[in-house]
């Protein structure tokens, strides 16, 4: 098993105090869930866990620290809310780049079979986010951090993309984030809740209605 650990996260924008009491643990095996309400700073604080949003801070693998993990891809990845594969690669060239099988991509997404040689800026804005997101799942990794993984992407796929996560996390860790809440808590084996700049263990659903985060 590997640990990835981030505390000490300190954040400012101008006079204002994003982050300050953060910890949070992630173990290979597990999905670890994060909630809070917009503009709290979730994705500020995968940003700064991934090393690309520069603040005080230890991220901890294996209890060695890695301040700039983006250089690691073979211990930590990201998604983003934004498109990263450049639009003018073909999901050929995508998937020889990952070294994934396209195959059992077709398999979990057999609509999107038909595009293996356009061009991934061509897809809908929710296939291209599935392109994106499949990648990062199936990469060669101990640990994954998804912000809004479940955006622009249909019902459907998103039902598949939690089987998907669900036997990937076997083999590596996966932290989650999306305003989707009831996707999050339907699969995370640990959860927190970041508010105030700090974030909270939740061991159960009673005391997320205590924070107000579901009803009772």
């Amino acid at each position: 098993m590997h640990i990835l650990e981030a505390d000490g996260i300190q954040l400012d924008f101008g006079e204002r105090r994003i982050l300050s009491g953060i910890y949070l643990k992630a173990e290979t095996g597990t999905i670890t869930g994060l909630l809070g309400r917009n503009g709290s700073g979730k994705s500020s604080l995968m940003q700064a866990i991934y090393g690309t949003l520069p603040c005080e801070k230890s991220v901890r693998i294996n209890q060695c620290s890695y301040p700039a993990a983006y250089s690691r891809p073979a211990l930590l990845r990201y998604l983003p809310q934004f498109h990263f594969i450049p639009a003018a690669l073909t999901l050929q060239k995508v998937f020889r780049d990952y070294a994934l099988d396209f195959d059992s991509f077709e398999y979990w997404f057999p609509e999107l079979a038909p595009a293996y040689k356009s061009p991934v800026g061509q897809l809908s804005g929710g296939g291209r986010r599935l392109v994106e997101l499949y990648t990062l799942i199936k990469a060669d990794t101990r640990f994954v951090l998804l912000d809004e993984p479940f955006t622009h992407i249909s019902p459907v796929q998103v039902e598949r993309i939690r089987e998907l996560l669900l036997a990937e996390k076997t083999g590596k860790g996966f932290v989650i984030t999306d305003h989707l809440y009831q996707q999050v808590l339907d699969i995370s084996d640990r959860l927190y809740v970041l508010a105030h700049g700090r974030t909270k263990l939740v061991p159960d659903q009673a005391e997320l209605e205590a924070l107000g985060y579901i009803k009772a």
